[in-house]
This record gives C-alpha cells, sequence and structure tokens, in this order.
C-alpha cells in the first residue's frame, strides 16, 4: 500500500497535486500519454508528397513499427513513451483485431478526418491516479468497408456517416468495455478492465490486455532492445535500459502471447526471410489463428489473451497491476483501490464544483474535465532527424528538405502537451493550447504553467520568436492568444494560491513573448502601417478568399481580426508589464511601450498610413478586412464574419490605485493622450472616469462598440439559441459574392459541416458556434462592464425592445453555451444531435462528448467530437456562473 494511503480522502487529489508540483514525487510518471492515433501524422511521414494519410495508413498501422511514438485504446504510458499498456479486443468475427481506433482520412470523409467509434472519457484526476473510459465494441464484425465506402460515395452538402448509421448497435448488441486506473503509488498502477453484454443474446468476446515498449532500437546502432519475459513465480517481468524493473501480475489464468514490436518485412516485401515473430503477431495469432506468429517466453510486446463468453446482461472482470522493481505485487482483488480512488476523486470535484448545485451541470464539468486530462498526450518529433532520416534506416527523399517544417529544423519535442482531440487532432496546436490552459489552470495551475512556458522554449520557439503553429506547417500563423492566455492563468492560479501570484512564471513567460511579439511586428506588417495579415489566423474558410494563399492577381489582404489580435495581444503585454512592474519599476517603460504600440494599431485600423481608409465601414457598423487590388486600390470584403467581432477582445481597464502605484507609467500616459488627443478619441476615455474611476483601453468606444452589438445580439444575424455564430446569417438568404479580376468568389451562411473544401474542408467558420471565441466574448463584455457599470444599457436581443447591463448580457450568452451540453424540457442534449442516444447501463453514469465547433441553428455537435481541447472552457463558464450568479438567467 502506498504511504499515502493514510491521507484524508477529501484532501489526498491536491495533495498529490502539490507534490508533482513540488517535485516530491512524481505522480506525472504515468499517465493517459498513449496516444490514440500515430497512424496518418506527419512525423511518420516519410514520403516524397507529403501525404501523411497514404504513408502509414490504418491498415498498415498494425505491422509497421513506429518511429515517434505509439498508439492504443484507453492507454497508458510512462511520460517518455517508453512502456506502454492498453487494450485489445476481438469479438470473433471482427478482421482485425481492434488495437486501435479507426477513423476516415481526410480524403475518405466528406467533411475530412473523423473517427468512427463510440468512446466516452468519464473520470479522471489531474494526478493520474483515477482515470476512466468507456468503449463500446460491437458484437458483429467492425464495418470498416462500409463506412469507407458510404462516405466516399457523400458529398459536402450531406451529412457524415456514422457508425451508429450501419445499424451495428441495434437491439443493444455491444459490450460496454470500461477501463479503469488506480494508482497505489507514482509508479504502482492497477487497472481494471469490466465488460459487460447490453445485447439480448449470449456473446464472445476476447479481451487481450497489452504491455509493449516503444521501438526506439530500430533507428540507430547501439539501441538497447528491452525485453518482456514470463516469470517463473508467475506474472511477467519487464526490463528497460531506461525504466528499470518492472512487473506485470494479473487474475486468471490468460494465455501469454509474446511477439516483437518490429515492422513485418516479410509482410511488407521489404525482407523475405525476416524471421518474426512481428508487431502484428498477435493479431496474426488470435485472428488469424498462427500459432507460429508468437512465442510463448519473452518479446518486447505481450498480450494477455482472455477469451470470454457473456450471457445478455453479464460482467466480466479482469484486474491487472503495473509497478516498478522486482518483487510480485497482487491486483486489487477487492476492488478497495479503486474505490479509495474514486471516492478521492469525487471529493476533488466537489471542492472545485463549490456552488454548483445542479446535479446534470456537475456531470458536464466533471467529463469535460475528464476529456481534457485525458488528453494529455506524448508528442516526440525531432524535425532534423525527421528530414535526414536515421542510420539505420533508408534515407529519405531529398524532395522534402525544402518542404513542410524544413525551416524548423531546431524543433525537437519529447514532450506531454494538451492535444485537442486524441484522434482526429493527436498534435499540439498553438492557439488551441493556449484556450486549454484556462480549465486546466482550475485543475492543475503547475502544468497550465508549463504548457504555455513549454512552447516559448528554444527547442519549439523559431530563432527568430515566432510560435510553431501544429505539424501540418509549423510555420503557420495562429491567433496571438499566448499572453492573453498567461495572465489567465497567473490570476485563476493567484486565486488558488489566497492572493500570491506566481511572479515567476509570470517574467518568465513575458520575456520570451517579447521575441514573438517582435517577430509579429517584423513579419506580418508587409508595409510597416501597423495593419496586420496573418493568413487564415485559425479561422480557416471564414474569408471569402483564401487569406493564406489570394487567388493570383490579389495584393495584400489587410485583416481586421490580424490587426485586433495584435492590438489585443499589446493590450495583454502591457497588462503583464503592469503586474510585474507592482513588484519591480524596471517594467513600467515596458508596459508604456505596449501602451503606444497599442494606440498605433488602433490608428492604423481607422486610418491605414494617413490615406484616409481603414478597417472600420461606418455605414455598416462593422469591421472588414480590405484587400489591395493593384491599380485598383483598396476594396473592402464586406463579409459579415467573426473577423469583425475580433476588435472586441482588445480591451482593459486600468484601476486607479495601478496609476497611484506606478507614477511614471501614468505620466507617460497622460503625456501620450494629451499630445496624440486624436488618438486617445479613439480608444479611451481617459478623462472620463469610469465605475470607481477606472481607465478603458479598447478599440472600440460606446458608438462602435453598441453598432457591432446590434449586429452581434441580433438573431438574425449573429445571435443563436446557442451562442454566437462564426458568420452572420444574413449570408443565408444574401451570399457575399466577390467577382474581380475575371474570378467569381462566394460565402454563405453554412450553419453545420463546411461545404468548401478550403483547409480540407474539416472544420467550417462560415455559420457554427465556437467555444473559444464565445469565451473571449463573454470575458470582454464583463470587462467591459467593469468600466461601464449598471448606467450603460445596450438592447438584448436586438429589435427585442428589452435593453440590459453588459454583465447581464454576458450571462445570457454564457447561458446559451452552457445550454449545448445541458439537458432541455424533452431531456435532450442539443450537442448531442437528434439521434438518440445510447442509453447508459443501469446503475452507470451517462457518456457526454464535447465536439470541435456547433451548428449555428441547432447547437449539434460538429467536427472532432472529443474536443476538450478548447471546448473544456465550458468548465471556467460554468464555475463562473455559480461564483456570480446563484441561478441561470432566462
Amino acid at each position: 500500500m502506498s504511504p499515502y494511503e493514510d491521507d484524508s480522502v477529501d484532501w489526498a487529489e491536491r495533495r498529490r497535486i502539490a507534490e508533482q508540483g513540488r517535485g516530491d514525487r512524481a505522480w506525472s510518471l504515468w499517465g493517459p500519454y498513449l496516444s490514440e492515433r500515430q497512424w496518418g501524422t506527419v512525423r511518420e511521414d516519410c514520403s516524397p508528397d507529403g501525404n501523411a494519410w497514404r504513408a502509414l495508413p490504418h491498415e498498415e498501422a498494425r505491422s509497421r513499427a513506429y518511429r515517434w511514438g505509439e498508439d492504443g485504446i484507453a492507454g497508458i504510458c510512462d511520460e517518455r513513451g517508453g512502456l506502454c499498456l492498453a487494450l485489445a479486443l476481438w469479438n470473433g468475427r471482427d478482421r482485425i483485431l481492434k488495437e486501435r481506433l479507426f477513423g476516415l482520412t481526410n480524403e475518405e470523409g466528406n467533411h475530412g478526418e473523423d473517427v468512427k467509434e463510440i468512446y466516452h472519457y468519464l473520470d479522471a484526476v489531474p494526478s493520474h491516479a483515477y482515470l476512466k473510459l468507456l468503449y463500446r465494441y460491437p458484437q458483429a464484425a467492425f464495418p470498416y468497408e462500409e463506412l469507407v465506402r458510404e462516405s466516399l460515395q457523400r458529398g459536402r452538402e450531406q451529412p457524415e456517416y456514422e457508425i451508429e448509421d450501419t445499424g451495428i448497435f441495434a437491439e443493444d448488441r455491444f459490450f460496454d468495455v470500461t477501463v479503469e486506473y488506480a494508482k497505489a503509488d507514482a509508479d504502482d498502477i492497477h487497472a481494471v478492465i469490466t465488460a459487460l453484454n447490453r445485447g439480448p443474446e449470449t456473446a464472445e468476446l476476447h479481451v487481450i490486455p497489452q504491455l509493449w515498449f516503444r521501438n526506439t532500437w530500430s533507428w540507430q546502432a547501439g539501441q538497447a532492445r528491452p525485453r518482456i519475459a514470463r516469470a517463473p513465480d508467475g506474472g511477467v517481468t519487464c526490463a528497460h535500459p531506461r525504466l528499470g524493473p518492472y512487473r506485470l501480475a494479473f487474475d486468471g489464468a490468460p494465455d501469454l502471447l509474446f511477439c516483437e514490436n518490429d515492422t513485418n518485412l516479410r509482410l511488407h516485401g521489404w525482407q523475405p526471410d525476416a524471421a518474426g515473430p512481428f508487431k502484428d503477431g498477435l493479431h496474426a495469432a488470435i485472428v488469424g489463428g498462427d500459432a507460429a506468429a508468437v512465442r510463448r517466453d519473452a518479446g518486447t510486446k505481450l498480450g494477455l489473451h482472455y477469451a470470454l463468453r457473456l450471457e445478455p446482461g453479464a460482467t466480466a472482470r479482469i484486474r491487472l497491476r503495473l509497478s516498478a522493481g522486482s518483487r510480485v505485487r497482487p491486483v486489487d482483488g477487492d476492488g478497495a483501490l479503486v474505490g479509495r480512488r474514486v471516492a478521492e476523486a469525487d471529493a476533488f470535484y466537489d471542492a472545485l464544483q463549490d456552488g454548483i448545485s445542479d446535479p446534470d451541470a456537475r456531470t458536464i464539468f466533471r467529463q469535460a474535465a475528464a476529456g481534457l486530462i485525458w488528453s494529455k498526450q506524448l508528442y516526440c518529433y525531432d524535425v532534423r532527424r525527421w528530414l535526414e532520416g536515421d542510420p539505420l534506416q533508408p534515407v529519405p527523399p531529398r524532395a522534402r528538405d525544402g518542404g513542410r517544417n524544413g525551416q524548423w529544423r531546431h524543433f525537437a519535442a519529447a514532450d506531454v502537451l494538451s492535444m485537442p482531440d486524441t484522434w482526429e487532432y493527436p498534435w499540439f496546436a498553438a492557439w488551441d493550447l493556449a484556450f486549454h490552459c484556462l480549465p486546466l489552470a482550475l485543475l492543475d495551475p503547475d502544468f497550465a504553467k508549463k504548457q504555455l512556458l513549454l512552447l516559448t522554449r528554444e527547442w519549439y520557439m523559431h530563432p527568430n520568436g515566432q510560435l510553431p503553429a501544429y505539424e501540418w506547417e509549423f510555420g503557420d500563423a495562429n491567433p496571438p492568444v499566448h499572453a492573453w492566455a498567461a495572465y489567465r492563468v497567473f490570476e485563476i492560479d493567484r486565486d488558488r494560491r489566497g492572493g500570491r501570484g506566481d511572479l515567476a512564471f509570470l517574467e518568465g513567460v513575458f520575456h520570451k513573448l517579447l521575441i514573438n511579439f517582435t517577430w509579429w511586428v517584423n513579419r506580418k506588417d508587409a508595409q510597416g502601417r501597423n495593419v496586420f495579415q496573418g493568413g487564415f489566423l485559425g479561422l480557416d474558410n471564414v474569408g471569402v478568399l483564401d487569406r493564406s494563399r489570394p487567388p493570383p492577381g490579389f495584393g495584400v489582404i489587410h485583416q481586421a481580426d490580424g490587426t485586433a489580435w495584435m492590438a489585443m495581444y499589446a493590450l495583454n503585454m502591457m497588462r503583464i508589464a503592469l503586474e510585474l512592474a507592482l513588484h519591480n519599476d524596471v517594467y513600467e517603460s515596458t508596459a508604456s511601450k505596449f501602451f503606444e504600440h497599442f494606440l498605433l494599431i488602433a490608428e492604423a485600423m481607422t486610418d491605414m498610413g494617413g490615406e484616409g481608409f481603414g478597417l472600420w465601414d461606418e455605414a455598416d457598423g462593422f469591421y472588414y478586412d480590405e484587400v489591395d487590388i493593384p491599380g485598383g486600390g483598396m476594396l473592402p470584403l464586406r463579409v459579415r464574419s467573426m473577423v469583425g467581432l475580433v476588435p472586441l477582445f482588445a480591451v482593459e481597464v486600468i484601476e486607479p490605485a495601478v496609476l497611484q502605484r506606478l507614477p511614471d507609467f501614468a505620466r507617460r500616459l497622460n503625456w501620450a493622450l494629451e499630445n496624440r488627443p486624436h488618438l486617445a478619441r479613439l480608444v479611451s476615455r481617459w478623462n472620463e472616469g469610469g465605475v470607481n474611476d477606472r481607465k478603458l483601453l479598447s478599440l472600440l468606444r460606446g458608438h462602435r462598440m453598441k453598432a457591432l452589438l446590434r449586429r452581434m445580439l441580433d438573431e438574425a444575424e449573429f445571435l443563436s439559441p446557442y451562442g454566437v455564430r462564426s458568420l452572420s446569417k444574413v449570408h443565408r438568404d444574401e451570399p457575399y459574392v466577390l467577382n474581380e479580376l475575371g474570378g467569381s468568389f462566394t460565402v454563405r451562411y453554412d450553419p453545420a459541416d463546411s461545404t468548401s473544401n478550403m483547409f480540407g474542408g474539416n472544420s467550417n467558420w462560415r455559420g457554427p458556434v465556437w467555444m473559444p471565441m464565445n469565451y473571449l466574448i463573454v470575458e470582454a463584455l464583463r470587462r467591459f462592464h467593469t468600466y461601464y457599470g449598471d448606467e450603460f444599457l445596450v438592447e438584448y436581443p436586438t429589435g427585442s425592445g428589452t435593453t440590459r447591463t453588459l454583465s447581464a448580457i454576458a450571462d445570457a450568452l454564457e447561458d446559451r453555451l452552457i445550454a449545448l451540453f445541458a439537458k432541455d424540457v424533452q431531456g435532450r442534449r442539443p450537442a448531442l444531435g437528434t439521434r438518440p442516444p445510447i442509453s447508459p447501463a443501469p446503475g452507470a453514469e451517462e457518456a457526454l462528448l464535447f465536439h470541435e465547433f456547433f451548428d449555428g441553428d441547432t447547437g449539434r455537435g460538429l467536427g472532432a467530437s472529443h474536443q476538450t481541447g478548447w471546448t473544456a472552457l465550458i468548465v471556467n463558464l460554468l464555475r463562473d456562473r455559480a461564483r456570480t450568479r446563484s441561478a441561470p438567467r432566462a
């Protein structure tokens, strides 16, 4: 038993988090870091054409060793991915062993890549002392070919063909397979696999827990091959040069099948006389009946084969224990440890959910948090080695040298990162990760801070200061929200620490972001006019033109969102500098620098380069991108989209106490505002103190803000029942059409999946509701309210005749977003669509999903289905509502 078993249940998880943070005990050594999809990723692609989906497809994943990671179902591994434990299944009918989740590639899906499995993250705590996942496994043969065939036949205008559409779950003919992990100590993990036959007939089920070593020996000479072997005293021994010895104990009498985690060179025709056994040995032995495909004594991959027959409603339970050292340790036979860890998880979430009385809201909160924790994944990718190849492998095509990520040879990651979605996006994305860190800060502030710092480290950040976007193209530009996230995480952490902020973290990230801010100024302001570009900037197909690669003949696109993001960035950096200046006055002048840069950006948005035109359209009361037409001047692109709402986010309110404590900063501000009155009028209410004499800095003074809100809060335009749409609904009946330079380009309101192929067609910013942007809108409205107070009223919804304060409107938007997941009057959750969900087993919790984005009309979840991820911001919204209001407002 762990020496920590005497801890009180109420504080056990918080104590583990504190021990990890202080470095007293490595609770993070083991976690849910095993990827759900390593195949089809850029880092496993050595092809000359860069088609990662074809370079290593699902069909070859079982027989080819991965170079940069591993994958599995409901798996865990150590923090460097050396030893992995996961689940495999076979129902006696499938043509392949179910070792990994199946989904469509970007080319196969009519809306891009898409996982075609049913699984749910039910529970997790930050130390990974308790984890729980549910996987639903059909009893009939898995419909691999049908899913691909039907999806290829469907067009962009049709819905996706889901696994439920095949009828394979009819009459509940499936197994509920639940996997739980409970740590007795940091390197002592119990696993419980529970299989329940939900169907009406007795059914065959093969449960194969798998333990294997990541292949680190096939790439360069001198790498020792670790070993998993049958132990004479029972159980299994594991020997690894870095991890040291481990033991696996298990109950029952499974058949022990060993093979090697090596590519099947015979199968692929690369070495016809290769001896084996290979990575696909368990598949060949269990599904194919080939006894020669495995060994019985040792290997680098092990399967514990349990062959079961379950009566209708019957349950089987398998217990394992993986622990460091050579001593044999028993499994948790009576479930006492798991029961304790569940109680500790209950206590941990009870404290976090203080004030959230609604049981349904608590379920949403906890499962969103669970998904966020399960989305911690090990990410390994050394770009230089990837481009140049490994000594023991064929030399990669030289055509790749000047292609994808060729300018990022310094990049060398081997870290646990928060992923957007563990199947669809099994790689970090810079701006996604920034949003992840806000809910992470509620759960584990130290981990959130380390994530933000990690992306600014020298093995991630480019020497020129750019942050890597995502592995498909590190050089793309994501919205610069890192400073915003860093300060918000600082605030959340300060609240948890009783008012003591982590200044070392804030100062460390600030210094790195100074370099990144400079990169933006030098690289994304093409004409030096403080008007910024950046390409698609995370909003994919939002524009009428491809903003990353405009069609031939078009000049520079001056982006309203790119420029507003930079205004926000300047204010965020100013805010951080002010915080640091309260403790070290050397930062006062730095705060002044960012304030003045903000003024210049605000000026440019109204009058670019003194040429009399800007990004604000007074007649429409909206911000638009503008494009240079060679010989034809500037052309506004009058698409009413989220692009024009981003200026709302650039807002800061300064407390008078800050100005009193920082007199040099206050003097410089007063000088700038007195000597640049035309700028002051654009951005501030400096001489008109707000509530408690606060000072306002914003791109939007009262008139422009009300004009923008009039559109945003109009249910015929942006306001949906479930948040703010990414494109005005007016473009459904009035599409925006651009006929220019011999081409015709159209933007039409699409509330659901994309009907465009732009950026792969696997996301859509032409109508759906996106959680991160809505979160920023809610936050901006609350910040404006701290200045304007209760006297400033805005009609909500537009045309209703009812006015509300900005804070009340923020509350109402918050309620609409929460309503995506909450049960409506009919007991349905809008995000789950109209299809009746599979009911939980008797006594089991309801299983939820958290999608990437949501239908702008119905709220149905779309895109990646396990996007916790930024959709985990629902955790912050629920907590904010509980802290500011006793009950939701209508």
